[in-house]
């Protein structure tokens, strides 16, 4: 498994996959139908509504003021009957009367009676209850007549009505909803009538729309109630949109007939000691104002049905759950992607925000085309799935960086740790650097007479002595772009052209030159420093150096514990030959020519006219099989 994760996209899509499983847990809990709803709230608020007022319905309200012009309530049947008498007058299609009959209230119970059987248009309502609500009858007269409906209403948690009632029953008989049955009134003048859907017989069809039955798990909903015959509202009409007229301009005669001629005209209360209110997608917390009456969520409902069977409208589809499951999954799994080229925080919320942006644009189309596509799910699985990754791409940065760190540690230089950190991805494979085949030049440093000089020393003594030459030695090499790969006792082992490979012949000429020029520094910088030995009546300091050219292998050895960045092969084994060849016949002068340089001839190859050297000869070094014809660099020529 460790192995595995070494990949990280791989690990990206492990991560993600593990993110959307948990996801899909919460959300099959209904952990997020909460948020879901308000966003589809917003959608709902932010898609454009019907600009023009309803010319199909009007609200004739029983405002507060109504009230205390009557300076009674509820109100006598009398009032009730003259009413409905005044408006059947004025040909409306439909006239619906929100407002309870089930007792009587004196004066003009027989008034009231009269107009109601005598006009089949008026609609009264009776309440379904069920639960915890007890029902209210509709009045005895209208019993067991087409003139009864239910003006029950499905509220959500949180108070917040977002579902209409096409029909409900008890065991015995299906009742219409105060909504439909003005509606189909309505849509019966034009010559529409409900029909069974074509396809899905059990479905009711309106005009040329078919209205799909609301079930638990559409949306964002988990297990919710979806008893009777429920659709999703989509409010198209700004609140307070309806053409109303209050109860005494009505009887004032305010009104004109043609304000409510072949609409339909609903009867119901406004005022706020009644109560009777509710929530809608339109409504937001700390705004005054926010619920709308009874009779104008009727109106909404009534108006959306109207639309279906005159305009064609289509009610609010949702996709089915294994797409939704499918989009989470796809969500998961782009921001894991996405997490793996993120280097920074401020990317990070860059592409979060991103993400967040595009996921609300395709949810809000879809919703302007009719589809309600959750978003609360997907967007949980992008914003977790980018975080992960990319706070496990910080780690694995981390870890790599710690690695290139503990490999070279200070034997290198800023530009080189630099360049090596930005070209990571071709160093690193699996997690430490990969091992190459290159060419580079290698360099093998050791001081002549080592063992006769610790002889006379104490340790404390010798290790001074050891460090300040060290000290003076490694800068030497770094900032000549050389890597110091290890100290070994009293020499360096030093490398030009390491870890990035070379690509092109100038490249490892370079490198060759470097080295070259970095042993020329030592041996100025070790004149001086024997000047100062001198001074200090301490051993001076004699050194010879070994410089050779070629292919090699470099890469990491060891385990997570310790690992170590080498180099191997016969250019490494000819440098360190070169190092020690005849090293008893070299006689150091101290404060002119304290280092012996020795190359070969692959690395005299790459220097220019501008290095004085010296054969020494084709010589037989110590297991190699074939010769190879050595160079003493004097220096440059110009010196």
């Amino acid at each position: 498994m460790r192995t595995l994760l070494r990949s990280p996209l791989l690990a990206a899509l492990l991560v993600s996959i593990a993110v959307f499983l948990g996801i899909v847990g919460l959300r099959n809990t209904g952990s997020f139908e909460g948020l879901e709803l308000a966003a589809y709230d917003w959608s709902i608020r932010l898609r454009p509504s019907i600009s023009e007022p309803s010319d199909r319905i009007v609200l004739v309200t029983v405002t507060e003021r109504d009230i205390q012009n009557q300076g009674r309530w509820p109100l006598p049947d009398a009032i009730i009957a003259r009413v409905l008498k005044l408006i059947g007058q004025y040909k409306p299609r439909a006239i619906g009367l929100d407002i309870y009959r089930d007792i009587p209230v004196p004066p003009g119970r027989d008034q009231l009676n009269a107009v109601l059987t005598s006009d089949p248009s008026i609609i009264a309502v009776m309440k379904f209850g069920g639960g915890t609500q007890a029902g209210v009858p509709p009045p005895r007269v209208l019993a067991n007549t087409d003139q009864i409906s239910f003006n029950d209403v499905i509220v959500d948690p949180g108070g917040i009505v977002r579902r209409g009632l096409l029909f409900l029953d008890d065991g015995r008989t299906v009742f219409h909803s105060f909504a439909l049955r003005l509606a189909l009134t309505y849509l019966q003048a034009e010559g529409i009538v409900p029909q069974p859907d074509p396809v899905h017989p059990q479905h009711i069809r309106l005009g040329e729309t078919t209205v799909r039955p609301f079930e638990a798990t559409d949306g964002s909903y988990i297990n919710a109630d979806a008893a009777g015959y429920q659709f999703l509202l989509d409010y198209r009409h700004a609140p307070h949109s309806f053409p109303s007229f209050s109860l005494t301009s009505l009887l004032a005669g305010e009104v004109k007939p043609e304000g409510l001629a072949d609409k339909i005209v609903l009867i119901g209360v406004t005022a706020e000691s009644v109560k009777d209110l509710f929530y809608t997608p339109h409504s937001r917390a700390l705004y005054v104002n926010q619920e709308i009456s009874g009779i104008e969520l009727h109106a909404h409902i009534i108006s959306q049905l109207l639309r279906f069977g005159l305009d064609g409208d289509a009610p609010l589809k949702t996709v089915s759950d294994s797409t939704e499951v499918l989009w989470i999954l796809v969500c998961g799994i782009l921001g894991g992607v996405v997490g793996l080229r993120i280097r920074s925080s401020w990317r990070f919320s860059l592409v979060a925000a991103g993400g967040l942006t595009i996921l609300a644009i395709v949810a809000y189309t879809s919703f302007l085309s009719g589809i309600w596509v959750p978003i609360v799910p997907p967007a949980i699985a992008w914003i977790l799935s980018v975080a992960l990754i990319t706070a496990y791409m910080a780690n694995r940065e981390k870890q790599q960086r710690s690695v290139l760190m503990n490999l070279f540690s200070r034997h290198i230089s800023a530009d080189l740790a630099d360049a090596i950190w930005r070209q990571r991805d071709e160093f690193f494979q699996g997690g430490r650097p990969r091992s190459q085949e290159l060419t580079a030049t290698v360099m093998f440093t050791d001081l002549q007479g080592f063992t006769a000089i610790s002889e006379k020393q104490t340790p404390q003594a010798l290790m001074d002595w050891l460090n300040d030459y060290m000290e003076t030695m490694t800068p030497l090499v770094i900032d000549h772009g050389g890597v110091i790969l290890r100290f070994i006792g009293d020499a360096i082992m030093a490398a030009f052209g390491v870890p990035i490979a070379r690509t092109t012949e100038a490249e490892m000429q370079r490198d060759a030159l470097n080295a070259v020029h970095s042993a020329l520094a030592m041996q100025r910088m070790l004149i001086e420093l024997n000047a100062r030995l001198q001074e200090q009546q301490l051993p001076m300091i004699g050194m010879r150096i070994g410089i050779f050219t070629g292919r090699m292998a470099a890469g990491s050895i060891g385990n997570a514990q310790r690992l170590e960045y080498n180099v191997h092969g016969d250019t490494v084994n000819t440098a360190a030959r070169l190092e020690s060849f005849d090293k008893d016949s070299f006689v150091p002068d101290y404060l002119k020519s304290p280092c012996r340089i020795l190359i070969g001839e692959a690395t005299r190859n790459y220097l220019d006219e501008k290095f004085e050297t010296q054969g020494v000869g084709q010589l037989q070094l110590k297991g190699k099989d074939q010769k190879v014809a050595i160079y003493r660099v004097i220096g440059q020529k110009q010196e």
